[in-house]
This record gives C-alpha cells, sequence and structure tokens, in this order.
C-alpha cells in the first residue's frame, strides 16, 4: 500500500512562481547595469580592484542569467521524461555559477600577482570608482536581501546561491574600495609598500569569495548526488516511529530535487491489521513526514510483520486463515523447553488421504516458519462435510434421546438449561445439537469442561448417537 503527499495548492506553487522569476529578472538587470558601470570606472582608473570586480559583476551577470531561466524551467511540472519534476535544473545552475565564482577569482589573482611581480601597476585618480563602488555596495545589499527572502519562502537553491554570491560581493566591493584609498593615500603621503593595496586587496577578497565557493560546490554536488543531512533522514524515521501501529521503519530514502523533497518509506506492520486501518495508518505516517519536510512527496509501503506480544495461538490461525481451513482443539505443551503444537484441521471429505497429508505439511512447514519456536506440530486430519444435510426426522418412539440429555445436563447446577434441542439421522447417523444456557460469569475454560461433561455424560446413556453440538450461551442473552 503507499500514499502520495499533498503538494502545494495550484495558486501558491504559481504565485511562488512568477515571486521566483520576477526576482531572478531583477537580478539579472541590477548585474547588468554594475557590470557596465564597474567597467567603465576601472577604465578610467586603471584600478585592478575596480576591473576585477568588473569581471565580477560580469559573471554575476552570467550568473543570474543563468538563474532567470533555471527558475523558469525548474517550475515546470513532471512529465513522462521527468517523473520527479524539473527541480533539479536550479541545482545545475547552483554549480555552474560556483563554477563562473571559481574562474573569475582565478583570473583575478594571477593579474594581481603580475602586477605586483612586473611592477607595472598605475592607478589614476578620480572619484567615479569610488562612487561606482559605493553604488554597488547599495545594489548588492539590496539585491541580496530580496534575493534570500525569496529563496527562503520557496525553497529555491538556485535563488540562494545568487543570494549569497552577491552577499559575498559586498565584501569584495568594501575591500576593493578599500584598496583603492589605501593605494591613493600611498601616493599622496609617499607610503612605497600602499602603493599595492590595490592588488592586495583583490587577492584577498578572491580567496575568501574561493573558500566560499568550494562549500558552496560541495553542497550543490551533495544534492546532485541525492545527498542529505543525515539528521534529516533520521527524523522523518523517528516521527513515522511515533505513528500508533507501526511497528518499524525498514527502510527510508530521502532525496531532493531543487526546492522539493521526497521520501519513500517501507514500515512494518502488524500482520493482522486491516485494509481499512492500513490506510488510516498510512496517512498519519504521511502526516508525520510532514511534520520535518512540509510539503514532501511522501511514497509509504507497507510489509506485514509479526507483533513480538502476539500469542503462538494467533500465528497458527494466522497461518490456517490464509490458508483458508478451520482449525480447533489447537493446544501448546512446552517439553523440556521445548514447543509442540497440536492441532486439529478440516479438510474437504472428497480430497484423497495423498492430497490431504500434503496438503497439512504445507500447513505445518508454514507454522514452524512464522514461528520458529515451535519444535514439532502434530496435526489430525477431520474431514469436513461437502454436502448439505438432509436430516431425517426421528420417530416418537426415539424421543428419549431428548430426555436422556434433559437428565444428563440436570445433575450439573451450573446448567441453567438445555432448549432448542434438534435430533436427526443421516443414513446410519444420529446427530443431536442444542442450545445450554450457562452463568454469565462463567470463564470460557469452565465453560469448555462443563459442555464436555454434559457430552461424555449423555454419550454413556445414548452412545448410538453420531455427533453432538451444543452451542453455550449466557443467562442474560437467553433471558432477552
Amino acid at each position: 500500500m503507499n500514499a502520495a503527499a499533498t503538494t502545494q495548492p495550484a495558486s501558491t506553487t504559481a504565485e511562488n512562481s512568477a515571486l521566483k522569476r520576477r526576482v531572478a529578472l531583477n537580478s539579472m538587470m541590477a548585474a547588468t547595469c554594475m557590470t557596465a558601470l564597474k567597467l567603465a570606472a576601472g577604465i578610467i582608473s586603471g584600478s585592478l580592484g575596480v576591473l576585477s570586480d568588473a569581471a565580477h559583476s560580469g559573471l554575476d551577470l552570467a550568473g543570474a542569467t543563468l538563474t532567470f531561466f533555471s527558475v523558469r524551467v525548474s517550475d515546470k511540472p513532471a512529465d513522462e521524461d521527468h517523473s520527479y519534476g524539473h527541480g533539479k535544473v536550479e541545482n545545475l545552475s547552483a554549480f555552474f555559477e560556483a563554477g563562473l565564482m571559481a574562474l573569475s577569482c582565478a583570473w583575478i589573482i594571477w593579474e594581481a600577482v603580475q602586477r605586483i611581480r612586473l611592477n607595472t601597476y598605475e592607478l589614476r585618480f578620480s572619484v567615479w570608482p569610488v562612487l561606482v563602488v559605493l553604488s554597488s555596495i547599495a545594489v548588492d545589499f539590496w539585491r541580496s536581501r530580496a534575493l534570500r527572502r525569496v529563496a527562503e519562502k520557496t525553497g529555491s537553491p538556485a535563488l540562494a546561491t545568487d543570494a549569497f554570491h552577491f552577499s559575498s560581493d559586498i565584501w569584495a566591493s568594501v575591500a576593493v574600495l578599500a584598496g583603492l584609498l589605501a593605494t591613493w593615500a600611498g601616493v599622496y603621503w609617499h607610503i612605497d609598500w600602499l602603493r599595492y593595496a590595490d592588488p592586495v586587496a583583490a587577492i584577498f577578497v578572491s580567496l575568501m569569495i574561493l573558500r566560499i565557493t568550494a562549500t558552496l560546490t560541495r553542497e550543490t554536488v551533495g544534492v546532485l548526488m541525492d545527498q542529505i543531512p543525515a539528521e534529516t533522514r533520521l527524523q522523518v524515521i523517528q516521527e513515522a516511529e511515533k505513528v500508533p501501529g507501526v511497528l518499524a521503519v525498514e527502510q527510508a530514502r530521502v532525496r531532493r530535487s531543487g526546492p522539493n523533497y521526497f521520501a519513500d518509506l517501507t514500515l512494518a506492520m502488524p500482520s493482522r491489521t486491516t485494509f481499512e486501518h492500513t490506510g488510516e495508518l498510512v496517512r498519519a505516517a504521511t502526516e508525520a513526514v510532514h511534520h520535518v519536510l512540509p510539503q514532501a512527496d511522501v511514497v509509504i509501503h507497507t510489509v506485514p510483520r509479526q507483533e513480538r506480544a502476539q500469542s503462538i495461538f494467533d500465528r497458527v490461525r494466522a497461518v490456517a486463515a490464509r490458508n483458508n481451513v478451520p482449525v480447533h482443539d489447537l493446544s501448546v505443551q512446552s517439553h523440556q523447553g521445548k514447543l509442540h503444537v497440536e492441532l486439529h484441521v478440516e479438510l474437504d471429505e472428497n480430497l484423497p488421504l495423498i492430497a490431504a497429508h500434503s496438503f497439512v505439511s504445507g500447513l505445518e512447514a508454514e507454522i514452524m516458519r512464522e514461528t520458529p519456536e515451535i519444535d514439532s506440530i502434530l496435526t489430525h486430519i477431520e474431514s469436513e462435510p461437502a454436502t448439505i444435510e438432509q436430516p431425517e426426522e426421528l420417530v416418537e418412539s426415539d424421543r428419549r434421546i431428548e430426555r436422556a440429555l434433559r437428565s444428563a445436563a440436570a445433575t450439573d447446577s451450573e446448567i441453567v438449561d438445555v432448549h432448542q434441542i434438534k435430533v436427526g439421522r443421516m443414513g446410519e447417523h444420529i446427530s443431536l445439537s442444542c442450545h445450554c444456557t450457562l452463568p454469565d460469569e462463567l470463564s470460557m475454560h469452565r465453560v469448555h469442561e462443563v459442555i464436555t461433561a454434559l457430552e461424555d455424560r449423555f454419550k454413556l446413556e445414548c452412545p448410538e448417537v453420531h455427533r453432538v453440538t451444543i452451542h453455550p450461551e449466557p443467562v442474560t442473552d437467553n433471558t432477552r
């Protein structure tokens, strides 16, 4: 049995999709403007820090463009080729954007080292680079907050990566501005070592971004490889095991595709659980998973298992019920620590002995598999009538059978009365059935003893009776 989790309402999903596209488009437009401004300011001033920041913004533009198109694709519903949806497009976008960040940092470090080594660095004084960098800080602050807010609301990894990217740009711009001002101060006050502040700042910023990019790449690759935090899976298992009726969580698999989670669980349930109750239990387990992963797509499989508290009698009867045969007179004895089971099985009276014996042998083997603590089984095979009996009415002279039954019942003070006595004949066999009224509080063990004793006393008087069936009923039921 399985159940799929409820998904977000269509209106909410559409709103989230529109919100993601809008914020991604705004980010792309902002990246376009800042790249152009930084490039112009870098050329005017000759600042490596500003030019490196312009190159960084150019890669930001490429990343923002990639993010914009990835969120459009990821919001497409599942189809025949992508049964889990298109969510991983966002993870791929985050992976490629991290790669672009790493390439830009490598280029900036190379250029800065070359300028320091060859001493070919000349900085032209201008107010434009300062204004552009300050504007960049303000724009990056605005769009990183907007992206982070939407990413948290929609669970979009691509927007989360973009938000992180632009927040790191703020520190990069601060370092570039500090390097630019320090270089100008070195020239103004004739401090030679400060003239290298601009390329050194560029190297520092690049190393900082590379370190964060490595962490981001590792997380993105983990998602692409269906890796999730171990504690998330553990929480899912713990919540599912709290559901009444779940014996154990035998398997739990969780994966992520873009902002969406998918959970696949196999739950062990008592073998006697009804189909209707299984459905209720699956729904409760699905809700439990949603406590950990809201809106996750949940599929639950159920397998029957024996409860530790389930008695040997219950398990033997369960096997017989699966094989559609009635059993009675079931008993379990312990001999020197080993359990021995005896039971009576009713089979079709027209079944050949060899077929009946083969069936019973298979039944015994199945019982042994289900209940390994049983050491041996002895099965008494009885015939179950395959035809509807047509009893003959007895003549008046044979009414003594009914009188003999009443006489046998009168000798036991616990028997209130016997009634609805029916005597019939099938060929040479005489049968008798009756209802026997007994006290309400009598235990079933004692009821069995009383009825068995009544049958024994009656057969001493009427040994010609082949079959006796006595139905016990309480006094309260008999007096309604």
